[in-house]
């Protein structure tokens, strides 16, 4: 049986979560505050199969299916919990598989950078998708095992808190989250992306 890495479902996608994914999202796109699943397994290759399941037993769209060296990541949307619920329950079928098969996420990292540097606001910068960090702010670092729970982090925190989503890895052996604002607020985004994958973890 496939190993199953994450499965996450989310209620509404808040806006930063959803505008950041759709800079490389290659399928359908979803809007702001639609539910979503997303599905992480090994062996990778594995999701194209259960893609198939969930795309003919619900009235889903799929935004996300990638195949990287070890794990497979699937996630689909709709403007109706219930049809997003019954995708993913048809992949859970398909894998013989419960909620309870799924492997908890662990907190690898968790730091907050106070008043960050001019330099190092320059450095992260470079490489990201999502809002600028300037000098200044505060930034909120995590890594997660799986690394789907990253979107599962930030798309809470964004709930909670008034901070900047920089950017988020949700594809490969670790997920990553930067997020940044006021210190006061990303105290708070860390303590709801925390809560939500010990909620998470604790089925």
């Amino acid at each position: 049986m496939a190993e199953l890495r994450s499965f996450i479902f989310i209620d509404q996608l808040q806006p930063q979560t959803l505008a950041y994914i759709s800079t490389w999202m290659r399928g359908s796109l979803p809007r702001a505050r639609m539910a979503a699943q997303i599905i992480e397994i090994a062996p990778g290759l594995d999701i194209e199969a259960l893609t198939d399941v969930a795309l003919k037993s619900a009235e889903v769209r799929a935004g996300l299916l990638v195949v990287e060296r070890q794990f497979g990541t699937l996630e689909f949307h709709s403007r109706s919990t219930a049809e997003v619920h019954a995708g993913a329950e048809a992949v859970l079928d398909a894998l013989g598989a419960s909620r309870d098969d799924v492997a908890p996420p662990q907190i690898l990292a968790s730091k907050i950078v106070t008043r960050v540097d001019r330099q190092h606001a320059f450095l992260i910068n470079r490489n990201k998708l999502g809002s600028m960090i300037v000098a200044g702010d505060s930034l909120y670092l995590l890594e997660c095992r799986s690394a789907s729970y990253a979107i599962l982090a930030c798309n809470e925190a964004e709930k909670e808190a008034n901070v900047k989503v920089i950017d988020y890895r949700m594809i490969g052996a670790n997920g990553r989250l930067y997020l940044a604002g006021d210190e006061a607020e990303v105290r708070n985004a860390r303590d709801a992306a925390e809560a939500a994958l010990h909620a998470a973890g604790a089925r």
